[in-house]
């Protein structure tokens, strides 16, 4: 009961005019951040951090969660009329969807996806509702020790499954751990890395960090690096679904659901294992020829469904992690920890007891942002096509210009904006070289958190390691470490022993 009432007092927080209008131009420039490709998320909230300054805390939060979980939907579109992913999460939906599309199904594919979203961030967000308070309570119960474990996990495991290479990954996690040491030592006072520059005693703002590496390094690429592409758009057929392809769509879209969840709920790092994993369970689940038959031919409805439901329960109830115990588990849930720590908040256990106001309220706002997606959708997909009529060169200048401008308005420092530059210069490098980006976010957000998480711990158990393996939980969290880092290796190493003998038994 007491969740019911801090829902009802969340609903008549988010439903007041100012915070409606911001939660629909949140949704209606997330649903544009994900048809335009190449644009994330993540790129349009680190351009808007800048603006966490001017707005109230609630108002500003609702509008960046409207963002997010309207790039989600939006991504969707431009996957099936042109085969161009806007998100990596709509990877898995481009290769039915297109196919749909192409066969003159165009409406049926964008009609599940819209739908398909719809249900599973409903689904997923009354689990955000009903379980991140009780993860809250479990959370406050933890120590020093397992804090310092938790955060370990997160980087360990955002550096080992985002990107192809755990060493690169790795590295990227310390670049941003050795960026957010830069500035004054927390307990002892003493200035860090600073090399004599004042700006920097202050430490490097985690808005020019994620600007830089989203915003201006996504622009510098494309201008350095992508050729002209010529795209191909399909015919936009009028959006309804036929009585059969509800039928197939429904179970997708709760399978979907029930898979995107729980790995939303884990730093697993991202959408995309969830997306393929629905795709392979959908494909492996078709019953009739025809379905079966339809899969990477003409295009298979279920192929759209389910990735689509399981991408939307996943960036929802990614919330949980990053609300309950500050932990973000992807590139735009990191920058949102960013835009939180703008404000002099931080996500964790306390926040549900210090801010009970402000969750409830953005809680509330994910079920009306899901109401607004599916209307903006379902009836406007003609008007959101038409963004992609936007000359690329312009668009991106439009990003530079906008980004450099917000970076300026913080601090009215021309200092920030050389580190804006060499950070976007540093994060070209990294994509060019395949380094992912999101473990220098994480490292550098949760880096200064561990170290004072560690400093305490060490304290407790008067300088001995042996605090870590005191208590079950701990030790828990020790085991899943090594587990992450080992397991992947022995699983590659026995699939590589597994092919030189059948390599063997062929010669």
């Amino acid at each position: 009961m007491d969740i019911f009432n801090a829902l009802m007092a969340g609903f008549a927080a988010a439903i007041t005019p100012v915070n409606l209008l911001w939660c629909l131009v949140g949704c209606a420039l997330g649903t544009a951040v994900g048809v335009l490709p190449g644009i994330g998320p993540a790129v349009a909230v680190a351009m808007l951090l800048p603006i966490t300054g001017k707005v109230d805390i609630t108002a500003s939060m609702i509008f960046f969660s409207g963002i997010y979980y309207g790039a989600m939907y939006g991504g969707s579109t431009t996957s099936i009329l042109l085969n161009t992913p806007g998100e990596t999460a709509s990877m898995v939906t481009a290769m039915e969807g297109n196919k749909m599309a192409k066969s003159g199904r165009a409406g049926a594919a964008l009609a599940t996806a819209a739908i398909g979203s719809f249900v599973a961030g409903t689904i997923a967000t009354v689990i955000v509702t009903l379980f991140a308070p009780f993860v809250a309570d479990f959370a406050v119960k933890l120590g020093p020790p397992e804090y310092f474990l938790l955060m370990l996990l997160a980087f360990t495991t955002v550096s080992a499954v985002l990107g192809k290479s755990t060493l690169r990954g790795m590295t990227a996690l310390f670049v941003g751990l050795a960026a957010g040491c830069v500035g004054l030592d927390q307990i002892s006072g003493q200035g860090r890395y600073t090399g004599g520059v004042p700006e920097l005693l202050d430490g490097i703002e985690i808005v020019l960090v994620a600007v830089g590496l989203f915003a201006v390094a996504e622009v510098l690429y494309a201008v350095l690096y992508e050729g002209k592409v010529v795209e191909a758009q399909n015919k936009l057929s009028r959006v309804h679904m036929s009585k059969r392809d509800w039928k197939r769509s429904i179970p997708a879209w709760l399978r979907g659901t029930a898979i995107g969840t729980p790995f939303g709920c884990i730093p697993a790092g991202g959408t995309e294992i969830p997306t393929f994993l629905s795709y392979a369970t959908e494909k492996k689940l078709a019953k009739d020829k025809d379905a079966k038959a339809e899969f990477g031919t003409t295009g298979a409805i279920e192929g759209v469904a389910g990735p689509e439901a399981a991408n939307n329960a996943t960036v929802t109830a990614a919330l949980i992690p990053l609300l309950t115990l500050g932990i973000p588990t992807s590139n735009t849930t990191a920058i949102l920890l960013g835009a939180f720590q703008n404000y002099g908040i931080q996500p964790g256990p306390q926040l549900f007891t210090t801010s009970a106001a402000l969750v409830w309220a953005l809680i509330a706002s994910l079920y009306i942002g899901n109401v607004m997606l599916l209307v903006l959708n379902l009836p406007m997909v003609g008007l959101w096509v038409k963004l992609l009529k936007i000359p690329k060169p312009q668009l991106y200048a439009g990003i530079l210009i906008f980004a450099t401008v917000g970076a300026y308005g913080m601090r009215q420092s021309a200092f920030d904006l050389f580190l804006l530059y060499a950070i976007g210069l540093l994060g070209v490098v990294m994509r060019r070289f395949d380094f992912p980006t999101a473990p220098v976010v994480v490292g550098m957000i949760l880096g200064p958190l561990a170290e004072a998480q560690l400093r305490n711990a060490m304290s407790i158990g008067e300088g001995s390691a042996s605090v870590f393996f005191q208590r079950p939980m701990s030790i828990a969290l020790v085991v899943i470490v090594v587990a992450v880092l080992v397991l992947p290796r022995l699983a590659k190493r026995m699939s590589e022993r597994k092919l030189k003998r059948l390599a063997q038994l062929d010669a």
